[in-house]
């Protein structure tokens, strides 16, 4: 048996990162950092009302778990995407750790706010999953959080090392710059804040938390997530690691480093202006949101008409 590695402790090993450590010695060390993450960049103040963006996985529920014990002043937000078999049984284990936690908790989905599901709206148009509803979903949670004075999320080391990488892959250098502990370049009244706790924790860090911590959760993965970009590069960067251990923190903790100074070349190029349907944050006239619902919509006409010539 592997011994933890903090001096005076004869306890067996549970995780093994930068060094060996116990239960006990990785789960205070896991806080500590969260923490420390929190206090620097000013995520979340005593004075905030909180929102946490959940999907009932390891990351937003551990995200949930400590803001809930830390400030108290929490609601758990949840978006239903309508994906059988998936979001379901992840939802399931929300309500279920909000009810044990008394956390209050807001839903929302894609059938009651757009009128079809995710899995209805792929068989009408011919789109990359993630990438309606990445839209979609950002778009809910940004009317789900109004009144509120931070968003949550539950990104992870390993989630930002990917977006750095895939931002400079397509010269999305703009997009990267709203990247960072807490995302965005400019305010706009209709945007609520959003912050990321996990920010410089490493995924198998937080899933071995959540799993010592006991939260009852199932580590399931979305069905569509093998066919984005993004899963090409993670996989890519896992392989990157274990040939040179320490890579993806390198790309986080560099990147933060030129962080101040991409916002502050993109700042005065973020023009932000409001959708004319919904009134929400847009770069145009209309939002993606609404192209893609109004997309849909003229689709399921088409789909109508056809039909009933039959």
């Amino acid at each position: 048996m592997v011994k933890c590695g903090r001096s005076n402790c004869a306890e067996g090993a549970v995780i093994n990162v930068t060094q060996p450590l116990c239960k006990s010695h990785f789960i205070s060390g896991f806080e500590s950092k969260v923490a420390a993450t929190i206090g620097k960049y000013g995520l979340v103040s005593e004075k905030d009302r909180i929102i946490v963006a959940c999907s009932g996985g390891k990351d937003s529920t551990t995200v949930l778990y400590l803001l809930n014990k830390w400030f108290g002043n929490v609601t758990a937000l949840a978006i239903d995407e309508g994906i059988p078999g998936y979001r379901n049984a992840t939802l399931e284990d929300l309500r279920s750790f909000c009810s044990r936690n008394k956390i209050p908790l807001k839903t929302s989905s894609y059938k009651q706010a757009f009128g079809f599901s995710l899995d209805e709206a792929l068989r009408r148009v011919a789109v990359l999953p993630c990438n309606i509803c990445g839209t979609l979903r950002r778009h809910l949670l940004n009317r789900g959080a109004r009144g509120f004075t931070r968003i949550a999320t539950g990104h992870n080391l390993d989630d930002e090392a990917q977006s750095v990488l895939m931002n400079i892959m397509k010269s999305n250098i703009g997009l990267a710059a709203r990247l960072g502990p807490v995302s965005g370049v400019a305010a706009d009244v209709k945007f609520v804040p959003r912050v990321k706790p996990l920010y410089f924790c490493l995924e198998k860090e937080v899933a071995a938390y959540a799993f010592l911590m006991g939260f009852g959760i199932r580590f399931n993965e979305c069905p569509h997530s093998h066919i984005s970009f993004r899963a090409s590069v993670r996989d890519f960067l896992n392989g990157l690691e274990q040939e040179m251990p320490g890579s993806k923190q390198n790309i986080v903790k560099n990147f933060v480093r030129l962080l101040p100074k991409l916002k502050e070349a993109y700042a005065a190029e973020t023009g932000i202006s409001h959708c004319t349907v919904c009134g929400e944050q847009a770069s145009g006239e209309v939002c993606k949101a609404c192209s893609y619902v109004d997309s849909l919509k003229k689709q399921a006409a088409i789909d109508w008409q056809h039909t009933a010539k039959f």
